[in-house]
């Protein structure tokens, strides 16, 4: 890119992002405005909604840490068959559609499920637990468990061995161990992964909508679209967006402060070092824990393919309505995964330019700040603003390809500057002054050095970018139709119909598509042979 060009990728894509931002926060606004405060503050109903949504996700977030901690000192301390894989696995829940794992739950805890199967083969009365506030946490904890886990087992496994032979050498105990070990590191990671699952579980909202089972259990983001969708109220469906954005914000800045970056530190397993590895009370402890992580964990997840390998799968395949809603699904996907890489690639050149070259260090900072500014959106309150914005324009439910496309693109920037950003500076101090010095510039500079070193960063977000457009049920939720169905909002319907034959055949099809996207772009795009820095 030439000198004095290097501000058009960043102008570009910050107007794509303000254009789609601003004019959704300004018709909340307008019409947030509309509706009487008073009624906000004396609606017995939205009382329960705002408590019930900080309630769930504090209760979520309690239970996920509660059980991740225990979790990875158990992973710390053994080594057993399986135990990459299941780290492995551990990443996947990230990444797998919400829907698709509620539909593993249901498998599992739901009236008909393997839990009541295996109290009535034993002779006890089948219970039901799942429709309410249980089901969203059981769904928020399997999310944010193997989440916390990995990242308080990484604090643990920096914990230089020369710590654990002078606590081996004097004899501590499990307590002192953890107490003078173990502790100040989790300590430290607490805050910031405190905040950031309360935020993932008080903006959840396609587990709240399958699994809240009746108003008691209904959040903000659940209320906002049911006031649009079935009641139209628009002044009341803004009000409850820009409260929201409010939530959101605060968490939002919270989480910031929380953070602190740790120094890099060489990573120990510990495995052959820990004093208290062999001890019986210990392996015991350890037993139990990894089988009641493993035993909320895992079955969801078989769950979802056993449920789909019946004997009816093939008349369930043949549905020309599923494969029309997978056909819908790759489109937006792909479209949506493109469009937020390029934003995301326009913003971190111009940012990269601001910050080495001119040494303009916070207007860099505000340029990428504004490509993270979707965090505060959710996608229900975007799709709101958007639907609210557009409705006396044009026709919402024919752009509904477009909208649904548009959100999900704006839903996975944060992604892909995260995982773009480091990359694209550690070139340019590299090989910018070299590229410089040898007149390597423009697209030959793209070609030779840019685009060897950033394959696997780039296929990385492009293939996030597209898992989560393929799992999206906030955007399509809205601008969804009888022509415009993608699978999650299609698996949805049939979980509510009780078509659990279909949902089954529907579930693996975007657990297969879902996994093999990922791996397909990964693979190919990334390339085994890309250069590495």
């Amino acid at each position: 890119m030439q000198r004095k060009y290097w501000w058009i990728p960043g102008f570009l894509s910050l107007l794509a992002i303000l254009l789609l931002t601003a004019g959704p926060i300004t018709a909340l606004l307008v019409q947030g405005t509309r509706s009487s405060l008073s009624r906000l503050l004396h609606d017995d109903y939205l009382h329960h909604v705002i408590w019930f949504s900080f309630y769930q996700a504090l209760l979520s977030t309690l239970l996920s840490l509660l059980l991740a901690i225990p979790l990875a000192q158990a992973l710390s301390r053994r080594h057993f068959p399986g135990r990459g894989l299941l780290l492995r696995l551990f990443g996947l829940s990230l990444v797998l559609p919400v829907i698709l794992v509620v539909f593993g739950i249901v498998t599992v805890h739901g009236r008909q499920g393997w839990v009541n199967q295996l109290l009535q083969t034993l002779g006890f009365e089948s219970v039901g637990y799942l429709y309410g506030l249980t089901g969203i946490l059981l769904a928020h904890v399997f999310f944010n468990m193997p989440l916390a886990a990995r990242i308080l087992l990484q604090g643990i496994e920096s914990i230089p061995s020369s710590q654990w032979r002078i606590a081996s050498q004097l004899g501590f105990n499990g307590w002192q161990l953890f107490r003078w070990l173990e502790w100040p590191v989790i300590r430290s990671a607490l805050p910031a992964l405190a905040s950031m699952i309360f935020m993932l579980c008080f903006t959840s909202f396609a587990t709240v909508m399958a699994l809240g089972g009746g108003p008691k259990s209904t959040t903000l983001e659940v209320a906002i679209y049911q006031t649009l969708r079935f009641d139209f109220d628009l002044p009341l469906a803004g009000l409850l967006a820009l409260l929201q954005l409010l939530f959101c914000s605060g968490f939002l800045l919270l989480q910031y402060a929380l953070t602190r970056t740790a120094p890099e530190s060489r990573t120990h397993t510990g495995l052959a070092i820990r004093p208290d590895r062999q001890r019986l009370g210990v392996r015991l402890w350890d037993t139990l824990i990894l089988s009641l992580g493993l035993g909320l964990f895992l079955p969801p997840l078989l769950a979802i393919i056993s449920s789909g390998l019946n004997t009816q799968l093939w008349a369930a395949l043949s549905s020309s309505r599923l494969w029309h809603a997978t056909l819908t699904s790759v489109l937006i996907a792909g479209c949506a995964a493109l469009l937020s890489v390029l934003l995301t690639l326009g913003l971190l050149s111009s940012s990269r330019y601001l910050r080495l070259q001119l040494q303009r260090r916070r207007s860099a900072a505000l340029m990428e700040a504004t490509g993270s500014v979707i965090l505060v959106l959710p996608a229900v309150v975007l799709s709101t603003g958007l639907f609210i914005l557009l409705r006396n324009v044009a026709d919402i439910f024919t752009l509904g390809p477009v909208l649904v496309l548009l959100v999900n693109a704006l839903m996975a920037l944060p992604y892909g500057l995260r995982a773009l950003q480091l990359p694209m500076e550690r070139i340019s101090r590299q090989y910018g002054r070299l590229c410089t010095s040898l007149g390597v510039q423009g697209l030959a500079r793209l070609r030779l050095v840019e685009w060897p070193l950033l394959r696997k960063p780039v296929a990385l977000a492009l293939a996030l970018a597209m898992m989560l457009s393929l799992g999206d049920l906030g955007a399509i939720a809205l601008f969804g139709s009888q022509s415009l169905q993608t699978l999650p909002w299609l698996l949805y319907q049939q979980l509510g119909n009780y078509q659990m034959i279909d949902a089954a055949a529907t579930a693996l099809v975007l657990l297969l598509l879902s996994l093999g996207l990922f791996g397909l772009i990964e693979g190919v795009l990334g390339g085994k042979d890309a250069a590495t820095e």
